[in-house]
């Protein structure tokens, strides 16, 4: 210890010795901290003060240094001793220890600190004075309930966490993202996005790259995926939050990347639209049994309801009839004779417009053994077929085969029955752009085709009179 250090003549950290080497840099080096330093000698004496430490107490190193603890200026007299003792009990003791104090500020405040204190020793490895590192006790408690958060993220949370770098690609994975995405937590390290999602990624890589140009959106916004898995493609719905995260130390924001929060919202959406599908669909039927029952002509309203039913169901509709009359139920089963349907109506094969009334020849459809709309009327039930995976051209061949439009892949023949009796088939078909027909989509055919039926019953029994 120098003399000037013992007087306090000194400079912030303490004073620097004429030609000392590496005074100037550890200066600047104490002075950069974030956690204010003190530093005593054997004796207890205050040999270096930082700026932090004058800034948290308000003495300044020149007050500071040289005086012997911090008995009369930085702690109560009552309080002192204990201070000093535990403060100084580092020196002799293993690693570091762990204490909070109330200090005295400047202008006679108090301020909880946490301190850390380990032994500084000499060159003789004997022990040489003790260093003290402190900070105010809520911006601790702010630090580990930053890093308490950070763990619950990333172990507990019941959403997606995902830390995405700046190259867009996860650094960090919690449990949950980890089985939303279908890997383990290590493995989606490092990897473009585009290997995880099949469907989405370049919408969500957009998304990523507008936070880290232009910050964090106002609200989530949820998107369509599609996760592999061991059963093939998933689709789900993710409500996603984002957050650009910069680098603190910088000094101006460098972004980092972005913090990622989703949560999977699959099931609630997809009630959701099952619930407005249901809603529009039972307006539909509404709006259809209204405007059927101002049609003076039985054999209109067949076309009216058909036109209300193709709204967002299907591209096309064919309503075949029974070529010989209604059949009752079981008749022509166990028979070779095969099942002629004649065509009633149909809507237009080229430009879209209402349903046509058809077929006042007579004559059947060239309708192949096997064809879904005769497998209907045998069984008295609903029938799907589907092109499946043909590719384009063959897909349309599969069509033109069994008298269907050519852009026709998705096909639900419904059979149309009153009264006991079956009086032939109605066929939505759907093309390459719509999905297949799912059993929702079945319950509304047939509720679809038991008002077509009930009119095409009472044209019938008007023809008879």
């Amino acid at each position: 210890m120098s003399a000037s250090r013992r007087s306090g003549a000194t400079d912030e950290l303490g004073p620097d010795e004429p030609g000392e080497p590496g005074s100037d840099l550890l200066a600047a080096l104490l002075d950069g901290m974030d956690a204010a330093l003190c530093a005593f000698d054997a004796d207890g004496v205050v040999t270096h003060w930082n700026r932090e430490a004058e800034r948290i107490l308000g003495w300044t190193a020149a007050e500071a240094v040289g005086r012997h603890g911090f008995a009369g200026w930085a702690v109560r007299s009552a309080d002192a001793e204990d201070v000093q003792a535990r403060l100084m009990s580092a020196m002799h003791a293993p690693g570091r220890q762990v204490h909070e104090f109330a200090l005295v500020t400047k202008d006679g405040g108090r301020v909880l600190v946490r301190t850390q204190s380990a032994a500084v020793r000499g060159p003789d490895g004997k022990p040489a004075g003790v260093y003290c590192a402190f900070s105010e006790v809520h911006a601790q408690i702010d630090l580990e309930r930053s890093i308490a958060l950070s763990e619950a993220l990333f172990e507990d949370a019941a959403w997606g966490v995902v830390l995405v770098d700046a190259d867009l690609r996860p650094a960090v994975v919690n449990a949950y993202a980890a089985r939303a995405l279908g890997v383990g937590r290590t493995s989606a390290l490092g990897r473009p996005l585009g290997e995880l999602l099949t469907q989405g990624a370049q919408e969500l890589e957009a998304a990523l790259t507008h936070v880290l140009a232009e910050g964090a959106p106002p609200a989530p916004a949820e998107m369509w995926v599609a996760v592999r898995t061991a059963d093939g493609e998933r689709r789900r719905c993710w409500r996603n939050g984002f957050l650009r995260l910069a680098s603190p130390l910088a000094e101006e924001p460098v972004p980092l990347g972005v913090g990622w929060l989703f949560q999977d919202v699959t099931e609630a959406r997809q009630d959701q639209q099952e619930a407005a599908l249901l809603r529009f669909r039972s307006n539909q039927l509404h709006r259809a049994a209204r405007a059927a029952a101002e049609c003076e002509d039985p054999a209109e309203a067949i076309t009216v309801h058909l036109d209300f039913a193709l709204a967002g169901f299907a591209d096309h509709a064919l309503i075949d009839r029974l070529a010989d009359g209604p059949h009752t139920e079981g008749e022509g089963e166990g028979t070779a004779e095969p099942v002629r349907l004649v065509r009633l109506a149909a809507t237009p094969a080229g430009a879209p417009g209402p349903s046509l009334l058809t077929g006042e020849a007579g004559l059947p459809v060239r309708y192949p053994e096997g064809h879904p709309a005769r497998q209907c009327v045998r069984r008295s039930g609903t029938v799907r077929a589907e092109a499946g995976e043909l590719p384009a051209e063959r897909a349309r061949e599969w069509a033109l085969e069994r008298q269907w439009p050519g852009d026709a892949v998705h096909a639900l023949c419904a059979v149309l029955r009153s009264r006991g009796r079956t009086l032939g088939v109605v066929t939505f078909l759907r093309g390459a752009g719509r999905s297949r027909f799912e059993r929702a989509d079945i319950a509304y055919a047939e509720d679809v085709a038991v008002r077509i039926a009930a009119a095409l019953d009472l044209a019938g029994a008007a023809r008879e009179r």
